[in-house]
């Protein structure tokens, strides 16, 4: 995992990730990162607008967008990704945020298994504000059980599997991925506040051997019914330290 870089027109550091997102992203000294969370998800575009709205209420630039949590109708085939992404970082070059196929906002993409979507929306989506306090602020990128590079399918561990040992085996690739990025950040297990797990299959048998033996699970465990966005992959977990979070009017 490559070294943090600093993002001074948004107060914080992100490690690289794809051109879509970064890996994670942590706040300055002197600044931590909020969350507001759409009470419903709402369409891409008027996400956009809506963010921008609010981070202009709370008196943030466009530039304070950390991280994005979105939801969308179904997987997709790795080059239908792509070219959802595409569009997606658009409004944040017109931000200032995305430039020269460098992203520094991480994020999160899930597709809910019961459905209700018509098209790609927001869930929630955080920022960076000044504060008093000395914790570490941050928030990491969804981790797969596969290395987020290109050619997705090439690199999934036991690819086509859901047996309990092969989600197992899922999950610790996840979940080791996850952790390479907090050693760059200088935080641990001990830091994160909030941990989800993405995944419509059932995983009880992997709890405590993958989250328990970790110490991730002081905080409780999140447990989405969705899917990951790209057809194959079966299991993303995130991490997060957030204290404090809004939840905005649909």
């Amino acid at each position: 995992m490559s070294g943090l870089v600093a993002f001074d027109p948004g107060n914080y550091r992100y490690l690289p990730g794809g051109f879509q997102y970064s890996a994670a992203v942590i706040a300055n000294p002197g600044w931590e990162i909020e969350r507001a969370r759409f009470a419903r998800p709402v369409p891409l575009a008027e996400g956009f607008a809506r963010i921008e709205a609010h981070l202009a209420s709370v008196g943030r630039p466009p530039t304070a967008l950390c991280a994005c949590e979105l939801r969308s109708p179904e997987p997709l085939v790795e080059a239908a990704f792509v070219a959802f992404n595409r569009g997606y970082v658009q409004p944040l070059e017109r931000w200032g945020l995305y430039r020269d196929e460098a992203n520094p906002v991480a994020r999160c993409n899930l597709c809910p298994e019961l459905g209700g979507l018509t098209g790609p929306s927001f869930y929630a989506f955080s920022y960076t504000v000044p504060s008093a306090s000395k914790a570490a602020s941050f928030i990491t990128s969804g981790a797969a059980e596969c290395p987020d590079r290109p050619n997705y399918r090439d690199s999934i561990t036991r690819l086509g599997e859901t047996s309990p040992d092969a989600l197992r085996d899922k999950l610790r690739f996840a979940l080791g991925d996850l952790e390479a990025r907090f050693a760059p950040m200088g935080v641990s297990w001990a830091d994160v506040l909030n941990v989800s797990l993405y995944t419509v299959h059932d995983l009880h048998h992997a709890m405590a051997e993958e989250f328990g033996r970790r110490g991730a699970l002081a905080g409780g465990l999140n447990w989405h019914f969705v899917r990951p966005p790209v057809q194959d992959i079966e299991i993303e977990v995130d991490a997060r330290a957030v204290r404090r979070e809004v939840v905005l009017a649909s």
